[in-house]
């Protein structure tokens, strides 16, 4: 799949594109009906399609000190937007260029001259340009007018709500993965390289693979029932795991810490996907390494049923 940069020009090919336009960090089940809208009309009309996605988040950009929040990696996106059977994915990397770029300028100089795109699909609430000036008005209207055609796609409502990104990080938070699973179509997953850690958990008979967690937004402190894949090899692998600061161990440092069922290979230098199917229960500090240890094998005993 092409991963193209906003601020290239693209192949002959790949001109006269029907392209998504909108952030689609998670690319949740909302997200997927604007992609899947501009699939569909580009395979009507023997087009290319293009999914798009900014990074950073316009949010990192002008906040930068917010709390991480990302629901997936831009390799991950790629990924889901290749299943989606998008031709390629569009990458506007946000700085103060783009910024200070006004929506019309968005338009014409943007997807019209450099991307040469015959449509466009967004969402109702997609904005774009300085100061977010930019709107589905804008884009049918000036856009129209410059020869670019545009569809707006409604809303989706799912489990009593509108499907939003916002809605997927508040579940996460929650500790309620089974909801985020639901908006998103699949378990919220953090991907990472497996890192040499301090052998806590295997000292206490549990080894574990140590993620760090990076950019993306941290789902409550606790144990999880999760499954891992093993990318280089597809390897899939059920487990628990602790996502914290490990307040038994010090110093404080916080990882995504998974501990896979009948598994004892060498996982360290790894890149591995960890998605997570059930809370189990808050982080907490133990009287003793022995009251965790039994409370690790309760863990596990609930997390084996759970994924049965």
């Amino acid at each position: 799949m092409r991963w193209l940069d906003h601020r290239e020009d693209i192949t002959k090919a790949l001109r006269g594109a029907v392209i998504a336009l909108g952030n689609f960090d998670g690319f949740h089940s909302g997200h997927q009906a604007v992609a899947g809208e501009a699939i569909a009309w580009a395979q009507a009309e023997g087009r290319p399609s293009i999914i798009a996605t900014f990074d950073p988040h316009p949010v990192r950009f002008f906040k930068p000190g917010v709390p991480p929040f990302r629901l997936t990696t831009l390799e991950q996106r790629q990924e889901l937007y290749l299943a989606a059977g998008a031709t390629a994915m569009l990458v506007f990397h946000f700085d103060r260029d783009l910024a200070a770029t006004s929506a019309e300028d968005f338009i014409t100089e943007i997807l019209i001259k450099r991307f040469g795109a015959y449509g466009v699909v967004t969402g109702g609430d997609f904005t774009f340009g300085q100061g977010a000036k930019g709107n589905v008005d804008l884009l049918r209207t000036f856009g129209g007018e410059h020869g670019l055609k545009s569809r707006v796609v409604d809303a989706i409502t799912g489990q009593g709500d509108i499907v939003s990104s916002s809605r997927v990080r508040e579940a996460l938070r929650e500790g309620n993965p089974q909801l985020a699973a639901n908006l998103l179509t699949r378990p919220f997953a953090i991907r990472g390289i497996v890192e040499h850690g301090d052998k806590n958990g295997r000292k206490l008979g549990y080894p574990t693979a140590n993620l760090a967690i990076d950019t993306y937004l941290r789902p409550k402190y606790g144990v999880y029932a999760v499954t891992g894949k093993v990318l280089s090899t597809g390897q899939l692998l059920k487990g628990a795991a602790n996502i914290g600061i490990r307040p038994q161990f010090e110093p404080p440092k916080e990882l995504l810490e998974p501990y896979f069922f009948d598994f004892s290979g060498d996982l360290y230098g790894q890149e591995i996907e960890v998605a997570f199917h059930h809370f189990l229960r808050g982080e907490a500090k133990f009287d003793s390494l022995d009251a965790l240890m039994e409370q690790m094998e309760r863990d596990c005993t609930e997390a084996k049923r759970l994924l049965s």
